[in-house]
């Protein structure tokens, strides 16, 4: 992560983007939620789905895209099943809402799930799972936007999806593990990041639209664009384009709505489940059991011995632990993105420096 040397208070960021998305017009409990949800982002060290979207947030809500207040509508509700239309209302706001309604479900009967419709955009998907971690489930996340398209099937040279992104934590003994990655090889917002900055990626993580490998984004934005590659690149992304379908499967499909409907802008489709590790084997089992292969990866003879093998998500947590401390630092690219929001609402993110 590139960062400023300058430290942050997170709380006092929290607030910040939550009183920036007040006046913006969201409702005061909802810029509540959205603010701690970016701020965890950055937090976990995912810099490009923390602070870095406010900006396009902001945004919007000034233009009626995301809706600044309201409830999902339920159009499907079994005991272990629900479905919700999310009404463009903040992402981050309903994530959190379905994992109040499914939390209770879960402990009840063993397994609950919800898929969102319709939502806005959802931010990090790894700030969720840390809910899991706290509450003793295992959760599955995953998420598309079918309002767009930037990565192509294996083989092809027109995007179909987006980054397709799947998450999935749980606890272990010493804290968790977070998994939070995409069908993709990269994203859209470090795509974005890195074409802004004049950069390219250091491998051919993208294609032209003649199927030509590229290290430059700029190839996403020109006529016709090109695509971000899936996992496993030109080789071997069968394994994307597979982790992509399924991300469509369990959000559009589940959905009932997705890339077979007319696009409404900047959103989401949203698939969540929580299984709760007391309904099957027990904690005690689970723990057993996935502390022994956490174990076993730990202490597996690294390839390099000045880089160990780590399990998914320790840094971000260690790294979160020390930024909550320590004080939080933000990509250089954050403080210029929101001047202008700041002169329209009075307000300064240095407010917000330790």
């Amino acid at each position: 992560m590139n960062s400023t040397s300058s430290r942050y208070d997170a709380s006092a960021l929290v607030h910040y983007a939550a009183q920036l998305l007040q006046r913006a017009g969201l409702a005061e409990a909802m810029a509540r939620t959205v603010a701690d949800t970016l701020v965890q982002g950055d937090l976990l060290g995912h810099d490009t789905h923390g602070l870095a979207l406010l900006a396009g947030y902001v945004k919007e809500l000034e233009a009626g895209a995301m809706k600044r207040d309201g409830m999902p509508i339920v159009i499907s509700d079994r005991p272990a099943a629900v479905l919700w239309d999310g009404q463009r209302l903040p992402g981050p706001w309903l994530v959190h809402q379905g994992l109040d309604l499914l939390l209770p479900r879960a402990r009840e009967l063993g397994t609950a799930s919800l898929v969102i419709r319709r939502s806005h955009h959802i931010a990090c998907l790894a700030a969720y799972l840390l809910r899991a971690l706290e509450e003793d489930m295992l959760l599955v996340l995953a998420c598309s936007d079918p309002n767009t398209a930037s990565v192509a099937p294996f083989g092809g040279t027109q995007a179909v999806f987006t980054p397709n992104p799947l998450a999935l934590g749980f606890p272990i003994a010493d804290g968790g593990v977070m998994v939070d990655i995409s069908a993709s090889i990269t994203t859209n917002g470090m795509s974005n990041r890195k074409r802004q900055a004049g950069e390219t990626f250091e491998h051919e993580v993208l294609i032209d639209a003649r199927g030509r490998p590229s290290k430059d984004p700029a190839v996403l934005f020109e006529q016709p664009p090109g695509t971000l590659l899936p996992v496993g690149g030109q080789t071997h992304g069968h394994k994307g384009y597979g982790l992509a379908l399924l991300v469509e499967s369990l959000t559009g499909g589940l959905a009932g709505h997705g890339r077979a409907d007319p696009p409404e802008g900047w959103g989401a489709t949203v698939y969540l489940t929580l299984h709760d590790l007391h309904a099957f084997g027990g904690k005690a089992a689970f723990l057993r059991q996935m502390d022994h292969v956490a174990t076993q990866c730990r202490t597996n003879p690294p390839a390099d011995a000045a880089r160990p093998v780590r399990l998914p998500g320790e840094r971000g947590l260690q790294g979160r632990a020390e930024q909550l401390a320590e004080g939080v630092r933000l990509a250089p690219s954050i403080a210029p993105s929101l001047q202008a929001a700041e002169q329209r609402y009075g307000l300064k993110l240095a407010d917000a420096l330790r």
